[in-house]
Parts: structure tokens; C-alpha cells; sequence
């Protein structure tokens, strides 16, 4: 035991010179040794958030693989030539959650934009180099050379019919795609625009993105080069104003992060003029032009406002078609609810007879938004209006994803919310 306490005496006090270490008669070996952990546990965290940042954050292999298809001809885009010519299209603030998904900051002549690019083959490349062919031969393998404008956008159709369902409105957003591929404005369509447009449409968020162009609740499409696109920054991405950062969300406890919230949050009419731009967004992707979309996380994580406090949808990849949602849960096996879950809480209930996932979701976009709004909305509400809100929020939350109540309850219900808010901030300088 001497012979320990020795060993430690010597690796603390060694560090400090000997005038130092006789002025420290009095300081305890447990409280160096405190120290001592602190310094070590610092460094720990600081080695894993390089490693955590250094794995997710791979801006520069997406920007070689992207130029370098570029300088090939293999794909075309409005900022094909910002990125690899002139670099007025900068990468700056890595906010990537995965390694297959890069996410950045970045500054686009002058304006703050997002950069979003996908890197997954080239990762799977990197780990297996003799794996299979190269990113450019899987991803951008179609349209083939040889295929007619015709073709190209039957093709389009098909695909669009298969992820959005039937719907009239098609026709109109084929279109939109061709004058988006045409990026030299020719009025043609290069196999290189062809294989970048169609290369865009397999990412769900792009596909949304251009679904609801027309909505103001998602974020402007900007440009694209290949399958790296670029759209507007939003300000504020997340309701309360104010993120945790995720090496905190673990470590504090609930009532911590309701604090933090609460105090940072904005000024309840803003608030509720942020929530009716909620409602609105869900009224909207529910029997939309381009068909139903479900919110398959419904998180605090994924929404947000830009400074005039209009709600934007800040991750479109979170929303799903009903098309893709149905294709899912055809025939998949199930014994209970749980096991026909789409994303996070996109859930139909199951036949327990059948051993079978149904089609209709159990809980609406409605019922879930609204559960995330009850303590935003609540928390310093006006007291004549406190009550009412409340009550509207809880008839809210109870809505089924039933067939029967989707059409005129789930209206009434989101009207009566919306007017309520709006009755509240209208003529007012929040409105």
C-alpha cells in the first residue's frame, strides 16, 4: 500500500517543480488526483470528437469524386462550374449526422447555403477496392447512351408513378424536371444532364424538395452538380431556437433540456405564428398535388424558422411518400404494431390473425405534430386563451390514422387549432 501510494505521490508531484511542490504541503493526493482525471477525461473527449469528426465529416472526398465525373462529362448541373472551376462554392461547416450523407455550411457567391451530397459507394470503394465497379458506373448508369427524349421521359413517368403514386398532376412535374436537367438552356437534354437529374430523383429528399416546390414550408432548391445539390440555409433549425449539442443531450437530465428550451425559446406569439406554419405544412403534404406524404420523425430536430419565424421543414429526408410507405409494409410479417414501423414513427397497425402489416397508419401527421407542440405551445400561453388550447391539443393528439376520420374530423380539428392561434396574433406586429 506504501509502495502505491509512492507511485502516486511521484506521478503528481513530479510535474511541478520543488519550490512548488513544498508551498503544497496541505493539498490532498485525492484532490490532484481529480485533476489529474479532469485533464484525462478532457482529453479523451477531444481525441473521440476528432475521430467522431474526422469519420462523418468528408467534404473533400465528395467534392474530388463529384469534380472529377465533372471534368469527365459523366454529369452536368447548374454548379458544376462553381464547384470545380471557379470555386465560388465553397464547403465550410460540416453538419453531417452520417458518413454516407454529407452535410455542409457553405458559402455560394456571397450567400450562405447547404450543401448536401451522397458518398456511400465510395465509402464501400475505399473499404473494399476490388468490391465492385466504380461509383460513377452504379450511380450514373442511367439513362443510357442511345435513349431517345421520348424515352427519357416515359421514363420519368414510371418512375415518378412508382414513388408518388398515379396522380393527374404528373405530367406538370416531368416537365419541371426537364427544364431543371436543361441547365444550359438549349432547350435539350445531354445524356451527362440526363444521368445527374435522374442520379438526384433516387434521393427521397430531392424528390420531396421538387414535390413541393410550390410550398413555402420547405427550404429553396438552388442548384445541383451530378447528385450533390444545393439549397437555402435556415437559420434556425430547431422550434426552440437554441440546439443541445449532442455530447450534452445524453449527460442531461429532461428537466434540464425543458429549461434550456424554455429560456431560449422565442416569444410565445412567435411561437404560435411558427405552429401555424406547422399546421399549415401538414395540411399540405396531406392529399397534395403529387399525393399523401407521412413525417416518419416526427422530432424537434427536424423543424425549424428562418428570422421572419415562417416554419421550415429543415429535413425533408424524414418525410416519406404514401407510395414508398405502402410498398414497405406489403406483406411484411408481423406480431405486433411495432414491427410495421416505417422510420422512427411512421406505424400501421397489425393483423394479428393474418400475422400481416395493414396499410393505415396508426397515429396521423396531425396527432404526432401536435404532441410536439403541446409544451411549446403551452408553456407561457396567455391565460384566457390557456384552457381552450389545451383542450384542442389533447382532441388533436387522440386522432386515429383511420380511413373514417381522415377527411372532414382531421380539417375540422386543424382549422379550429389554426384559427385559435391566429385569432390570438392577427393585427398584431407578430402576424
Amino acid at each position: 500500500m506504501r509502495r502505491i501510494r509512492r507511485l502516486v505521490h511521484l506521478v503528481l508531484f513530479c510535474p511541478f517543480p520543488k519550490g512548488l511542490q513544498s508551498r503544497l504541503p496541505g493539498i490532498k493526493v485525492k484532490y490532484l488526483l481529480v485533476v489529474w482525471l479532469g485533464i484525462f477525461v478532457g482529453s479523451w473527449v477531444a481525441y473521440m470528437h476528432y475521430s467522431s469528426y474526422s469519420e462523418l465529416c468528408r467534404g473533400h472526398v465528395c467534392q474530388m469524386i463529384i469534380c472529377d465525373q465533372y471534368k469527365k462529362g459523366i454529369i452536368s448541373g447548374s454548379t458544376c462550374k462553381d464547384l470545380c472551376e471557379e470555386h465560388s462554392l465553397l464547403f465550410q461547416h460540416c453538419l453531417s449526422s452520417s458518413p454516407t450523407q454529407q452535410v455542409y455550411g457553405g458559402l455560394w457567391r456571397e450567400r450562405e447555403v447547404i450543401i448536401k451530397c451522397g458518398i456511400e459507394e465510395a465509402l464501400k470503394a475505399e473499404s473494399h477496392p476490388d468490391s465492385g465497379p466504380r461509383r460513377d458506373v452504379v450511380l450514373f448508369d442511367k439513362p443510357t447512351r442511345g435513349t431517345s427524349m421520348d424515352e427519357f421521359k416515359e421514363m420519368l413517368l414510371n418512375f415518378l408513378k412508382s414513388n408518388l403514386g398515379d396522380q393527374p398532376s404528373l405530367a406538370a412535374l416531368v416537365s419541371r424536371i426537364i427544364s431543371m436537367a436543361d441547365v444550359n438552356r438549349d432547350g435539350k437534354v445531354s445524356l451527362a444532364e440526363a444521368k445527374s437529374i435522374w442520379a438526384l430523383l433516387q434521393l427521397n429528399e430531392f424528390l420531396l424538395m421538387l414535390s413541393l416546390h410550390e410550398k413555402e414550408h420547405t427550404a429553396k432548391l438552388l442548384g445541383h452538380c451530378g447528385d450533390l445539390y444545393v439549397t437555402e440555409k435556415i437559420p434556425h433549425t430547431t422550434l426552440y431556437g437554441l440546439e443541445v449539442p449532442p455530447f450534452l443531450q445524453s449527460l442531461l437530465p429532461s428537466v434540464a433540456h425543458q429549461i434550456i428550451h424554455q429560456w431560449f425559446a422565442p416569444a410565445w406569439p412567435r411561437r404560435a405564428k411558427i405552429s401555424i406554419g406547422l399546421l399549415e405544412f401538414v395540411e399540405e403534404i396531406f392529399h397534395g398535388t403529387y399525393g399523401n406524404f407521412y413525417i416518419c420523425e416526427t422530432s424537434l430536430k427536424n423543424v425549424g424558422y428562418n428570422d421572419k419565424y415562417d416554419f421550415k421543414m429543415v429535413k425533408l429526408r424524414k418525410v416519406a411518400p404514401e407510395m414508398t410507405i405502402r410498398g414497405f409494409l406489403k406483406g411484411r410479417h408481423c406480431e405486433q404494431n411495432g414491427d410495421c414501423t416505417y422510420g422512427e414513427d411512421c406505424t400501421a397497425s397489425c393483423d394479428k390473425l393474418l400475422k400481416q402489416c395493414k396499410g393505415e397508419m396508426v397515429q396521423p401527421n396531425l396527432a404526432k405534430v401536435c404532441r410536439l407542440l403541446q409544451d411549446y405551445l403551452l408553456h407561457g400561453a396567455p391565460l384566457e386563451l390557456k384552457e381552450e388550447l389545451q383542450k384542442q391539443l389533447r382532441t388533436c393528439m387522440t386522432l386515429s390514422g383511420l380511413a373514417s376520420q381522415m377527411e372532414v374530423h382531421h380539417s375540422l380539428v386543424l382549422n379550429n387549432l389554426k384559427t385559435l392561434l391566429w385569432k390570438k396574433i392577427s393585427n398584431t406586429k407578430y402576424s
